[in-house]
């Protein structure tokens, strides 16, 4: 892993990608920092599973990596990642879906 090295115009620049995460991705993040970085502190401070604070932490780091890499996010991917974090959907359920959904725009791009 290299460490990421960010061109910032001032001290605070909304263009930089902490900034444009959603206030709940924040507060997990200064959570987690306040926490020593302990994500069984930070399960137990929200008050759920380490599975499920895992989940959560998985997505935002997603969510931060595409905004260093500049790659757009996946709007029903991150439909999907909240409807599982809630409990509305099974993980497996959420990869059908998304596979679905792949494959019928792969097939639509085809023809």
């Amino acid at each position: 892993m290299s460490l990421v090295k960010l061109k910032i115009p001032d001290e605070r620049s909304r263009e930089h990608p902490l900034n444009q995460l959603p206030y709940e991705d924040l507060n997990l993040i200064t959570e987690l920092v306040l926490q020593s970085g302990s994500l069984k502190g930070l399960a137990e401070s929200y008050g759920v599973s380490y599975p499920t604070i895992r989940g959560r932490v998985d997505r935002v780091i997603d969510r931060l990596s595409k905004l260093v890499e500049g790659t757009p996010m996946d709007p029903l991917a991150e439909l999907l990642a909240e409807l599982v974090e809630r409990g509305e959907l099974t993980i497996s359920g959420a990869r059908a879906v998304r596979d679905l959904a792949r494959s019928t725009a792969a097939s639509t791009e085809e023809n």
